[in-house]
């Protein structure tokens, strides 16, 4: 693969990263001219480490998942846009098939295939395949919509898919992932709650189930063993919990 840098913007928003950050922008800080950082007032060095790769860094106020993307997005000046989590790895070959999509292009937006790093090791069918448009013309007008915590970018073109994995290092461990879908589900409950959204019973006992099926017996988790298991079940109760908050914030009176 040649050395030379591409046309390439790498956006990422960051809130202490300090533990991954330098690993995510190793794995492209030489094949893209531009890397822009939002961070949302780190207290780490999660912006000295970016600096170090040469990224512009802004330091904005949070805003949410999707506003603050979308800031990072308008940052890029660059004719291709990767839009990578902090977390997230591009594996070598990934990253030679980002190179060929960009030096012969055949589509406006390339889907990355996401697999996370869990337990120990990363699991090889639990939420498999996990396709992400991630590589966005910027003439494609990409941009970040869904509800908060759980962001979706569209552009306008045609899409295709790329070869390798985007390796994505989402949780520390087990406390980690739950903690974290705590905060998530507190988070989606808020957005529901404001746009008018009400938990019933049926939410409560139906969508865990169906979540734990999907991902633990029609996704194949099974196969990743004690590891799926644990992240299906993690991943039910993360449902359970987002109507559960959503019901609790429908009891309280309103001011």
């Amino acid at each position: 693969m040649s050395g030379s840098k591409l046309p390439l913007s790498v956006a990422i928003i960051t809130y202490n990263e300090e533990d991954i950050i330098g690993r995510t922008l190793e794995a492209v800080h030489d094949i893209a001219q531009e890397i822009i950082v939002v961070d949302s007032h780190s207290t780490d060095r999660t912006r000295e480490i970016a600096k170090a790769y040469g990224a512009k860094v802004f330091v904005e106020d949070w805003k949410g998942h999707v506003k603050q993307k979308n800031s990072a997005l308008e940052k890029c000046t660059q004719e291709w846009i990767l839009a990578l989590d902090a977390d997230e790895v591009v594996s070598e070959e990934l990253k030679e098939s980002i190179v060929s999509a960009i030096r012969y292009p055949q589509a406006e937006g390339y889907y990355l295939n996401r697999k996370t790093y869990y337990m120990g090791k990363f699991l090889e069918h639990t939420w498999q395949p996990e396709w992400r448009l991630r590589l966005v013309r910027k003439s494609a007008c990409p941009t970040w919509t869904g509800q908060d915590p759980h962001d979706k970018l569209v552009i306008k073109g045609r899409t295709a898919k790329l070869e390798g994995f985007l390796y994505h290092y989402s949780f520390k461990d087990l406390k980690d992932h739950i903690f974290k879908s705590i905060a998530y589900a507190q988070r989606s409950a808020e957005v529901k709650f404001i746009a008018g959204e009400k938990a019933s019973l049926l939410n409560l006992i139906l969508n865990p189930v169906w979540a734990f099926i999907k991902i633990f017996l029609l996704k194949k988790g099974f196969l990743d063993g004690m590891r799926g298991l644990i992240a299906s079940a993690v991943s039910s109760f993360y449902v359970f919990a987002k109507y559960a908050f959503l019901y609790e914030k429908q009891l309280k009176p309103k001011l």
